[in-house]
């Protein structure tokens, strides 16, 4: 199946080259642009895009509102945020806000179709190493453990979740993929699938990444 993309920034070169590049990647059209957050709300809601790839800073409204938005309005689309890492302190957020992954702006076409692919089916975690720095650096930002705005109860509410369960929150926090937490715990593979897909359930998550950050802000993992 075609993976069907909005790109979304307010600088016209950036949208456009972003759309030249994934236009010339099998199974990725980019079916629609917008300039800001206020637009990009508008566009889902029209043309149901199945990844937003999403800047943060725009005028009117900024990205991590506009993917604060599109989550809460029950789109199915998920939202790739672009960051350009050392400069965007608001990654954090956004990842808070309900996006499933991130990109660096420098990234390659070939490292852009992956992510938009990886984000696509699900496997929000765009780049565990990265992944691990960023969280780690911006849950420093985050205040004393409190309720996580996607779950269904508090951060503690991860007394549901079974020993096993827990320790796999806790490996997917680190950044690791099925694959390897199948490694790690010499399980089969489908059996942590199994495992991922009922810590969201129990959580009331969206994806790979919000039970991240929800292992994050819980202190199930400490950064540093």
């Amino acid at each position: 199946m075609t993976i069907r993309v909005l790109v979304v920034d307010d600088q016209m070169m950036v949208r456009e080259g972003f759309s030249v590049l994934l236009n010339a990647m099998p199974g990725i059209e980019v079916v629609g642009e917008a300039v800001n957050g206020l637009e990009a709300v508008r566009r889902v809601r029209e043309l149901a895009p199945d990844v937003v790839l999403m800047d943060i800073r725009m005028p009117e409204l900024n990205g991590i509102e506009a993917t604060r938005e599109i989550v809460a309005s029950g789109s199915g689309a998920k939202v790739l945020v672009l960051t350009t890492f050392d400069l965007d302190e608001y990654v954090y957020q956004a990842l808070r806000a309900g996006a499933s992954g991130f990109l660096l702006k420098d990234a390659s076409a070939r490292q852009l179709a992956d992510g938009v692919r990886v984000v696509a089916s699900g496997e929000a975690l765009l780049a565990p190493s990265v992944t691990r720095r960023l969280i780690t650096e911006f849950s420093k930002l985050a205040d004393a453990p409190r309720p996580f705005a996607g779950a269904a109860g508090s951060a503690g509410s991860y007394g549901e979740l079974t020993d096993r369960e827990t320790e796999v929150l806790v490996l997917i926090a680190q950044g690791l993929s099925n694959a390897e937490i199948a490694s790690r715990l010499v399980v089969a593979e489908s059996t942590v699938k199994t495992h991922v897909s009922r810590i969201l359930v129990k959580l009331g998550l969206r994806d790979r990444t919000q039970a991240a950050v929800f292992a994050y802000e819980a202190r199930l993992v400490t950064p540093g």
